[in-house]
């Protein structure tokens, strides 16, 4: 056996291992954006309760300068009422009538913090239903990602160690480059030769799909010795059908 047939074995155990942790990545995609959004909905929720906190003391702090306020104008009204002459009985007067102002603004200060007050308990409440319902769909998207981890754990185990025997009988320098290349070209790190006219000698790479020189196809029908695509770089392979058609070529 070749040096490309013993890696085309090792690839073609690890396309199996990476179809069954791709289902599980699946599951485990889904769940990451629930988690992702249910940490959204507690980041929103916080700072609804922190500007409703906020909101909720300045509503406090102006009721307390009204109260305040309010004892000033009941003093100077009793002063008014014991003033001795007009021009003093004016100077409360518009004491008085200032201190309303102030009042009235602490008022309104008052009012649109207990309003906004309200308005953020609403967002609040909605934010709160749609935790529990994201939650929810969470317990779901643990269940998928557990009963898909249950049902592969068997099959992966057992491929896993497959993978582990055959990727032996590989030179180690070949396997390291093998698995050089699948870190950067992931799926195209291996890929068959595609015969497009055999009269011609015209081959093209199968994921790169760059043309070939012929001599790449005489390298792998005779030696089998590890040949690259000249173009991406990946790992060449005759499948059984370009194999075939070479070699009844071959014999004419």
């Amino acid at each position: 056996m070749s040096v490309t047939e013993q890696l085309l074995r090792v690839y073609r155990v690890d396309q199996q291992l990476n179809g069954l942790r791709s289902r599980l990545k699946a599951a485990e995609r889904f769940l990451g954006e629930q988690e992702k959004q249910l940490a959204g909905i507690g980041q929103q929720s916080a700072s609804l309760d922190s500007q409703i906190r906020q909101l909720t003391a300045t509503s406090g702090d102006a009721e307390g300068e009204i109260k305040a306020l309010d004892e000033k104008i009941e003093g100077l009204r009793e002063r008014m009422n014991t003033s001795n002459t007009s021009k003093e009985y004016k100077a409360i007067l518009a004491e008085v009538n200032t201190l309303k102002e102030r009042r009235s603004e602490h008022e309104t200060r008052a009012l649109e913090a207990i309003e906004k007050v309200d308005q953020l308990k609403s967002q609040r409440d909605e934010l709160s239903n749609s935790k529990a319902e994201r939650e929810r769909v969470r317990g779901v998207a643990v269940e998928q990602r557990d009963q898909r981890a249950d049902e592969i754990r068997e099959k992966l185990a057992e491929l896993e160690k497959q993978r582990e025997e055959i990727a032996k009988e590989v030179p180690p320098r070949v396997l390291e480059t093998y698995e050089e290349l699948v870190a950067r070209l992931e799926d195209e790190a291996v890929a068959p030769i595609e015969v497009q006219d055999r009269k011609r000698h015209e081959y093209n790479c199968g994921a790169c799909m760059m043309s070939l020189p012929v001599e790449t196809m005489s390298t792998l029908l005779g030696s089998g010795a590890l040949t690259h695509c000249v173009s991406c770089g990946c790992i060449l392979y005759l499948d059984e059908t370009a194999k075939s058609l070479m070699l009844s070529a071959s014999k004419r």
